[in-house]
């Protein structure tokens, strides 16, 4: 039996030295001041265990990462319906590309870039005033986490809309293409506010935990997806959680993932535990440089890949 609180300090003490490392988000103004010299790892097992180490319990802006549970949430609403709206392939463009949207008429390419999210969001706002669908997300996840303290950073959310030109350039093509029911500023809102939302890793992995467990939290006993579709999730999270990058996290690290700008990555290794890394600083694809590498070091120390140890 592993003993994870020593794999984790061990990650933790081998990465030290380079915490730092990667270059912040500095297109929205309120994540450039954040401090990049911080470094935290989550574990939660499915048997309800919690791991931590460094700076798991210090809250940041989850960003990209909340696209998972708007996720959940439109596939609960809408069932596969949901995939006349958004495909299920891999991007290989950046997270914000409008080419690939003209290209494909409006459809965009998967739930996890930014023209896929707006669409999900789109179709969770269905029969909501865009306040209720910012407190639908956040009452699923302080559900999941059971944890009534996580908030949505409204700093982070304003930056967002002072300065989310591409993401409006995407709502409106998708618009113009009837892909999107809602009004643009109001979908945008709600987009904006989802990715605001503010968690630390321990919050994180808790509320992802379900993907880790066939679909139900076995901290609170509650089925919140079937098996089938929790696993179906974990398979867009592999293919498509990381952007232009999804590739390369899935040879070095082996597990289902999802990145956000923030610094944060959120992975699972299915029948076993979730797992959030957070470190600010990101790689050239808009990834955590050190929250990738933490991740590699655990999946190889741990023999958690999906693909085997």
């Amino acid at each position: 039996m592993t003993d994870l609180q020593a794999v984790l300090d061990s990650i933790h003490k081998e990465l030290a030295p380079r915490i730092g490392e990667g270059k912040v988000a500095d297109y929205i103004p309120e994540l450039a001041k954040v401090d990049p010299n911080q470094f935290g790892l989550s574990v939660v097992t499915v048997d309800g265990k919690v791991y931590n180490v460094g700076n798991a319990d210090v809250p940041f802006s989850i960003q990209s990462i909340s696209k998972v549970f708007m996720l959940t949430l439109a596939l609960g609403k809408v069932g596969e319906g949901l995939w006349k709206r958004v495909g299920r392939e891999p991007s290989g463009s950046a997270f914000n590309s409008i080419v690939q949207l003209e290209h494909e008429q409006g459809i965009p390419r998967n739930p996890f870039i930014n023209a896929g999210a707006i669409a999900v969001t789109d179709v969770v706002m269905a029969g909501h005033a865009p306040r209720e669908a910012i407190g639908e997300l956040l009452r699923f996840v302080r559900y999941l986490a059971d944890d009534e303290s996580i908030s949505i950073d409204d700093r982070v959310a304003k930056s967002e809309t002072q300065t989310g030109y591409r993401n409006a350039a995407l709502a409106n093509f998708m618009r113009s293409y009837r892909n999107l029911d809602h009004p643009v500023d109001y979908v945008l809102g709600v987009y904006f506010h989802q990715c605001a939302l503010s968690m630390t890793c321990e919050q994180l992995a808790k509320a992802g935990l379900f993907l880790a467990a066939r679909g139900s939290n076995p901290m609170t006993g509650h089925s919140v997806v079937s098996p089938k579709r929790a696993r179906r999730i974990n398979a867009l999270m592999l293919t498509c959680g990381h952007y232009d990058g999804s590739g390369d996290f899935a040879y070095h690290v082996g597990l289902p993932g999802k990145s956000g700008v923030g610094g944060g990555i959120f992975a699972v290794a299915p029948g076993i535990a979730s797992i959030a890394a957070w470190s600010p600083g990101l790689n050239k694809v808009g990834n955590s440089q050190l929250g990738a590498v933490a991740l590699e070091m655990l999946a190889a120390r741990t023999g958690w890949s999906v693909f085997g140890d």
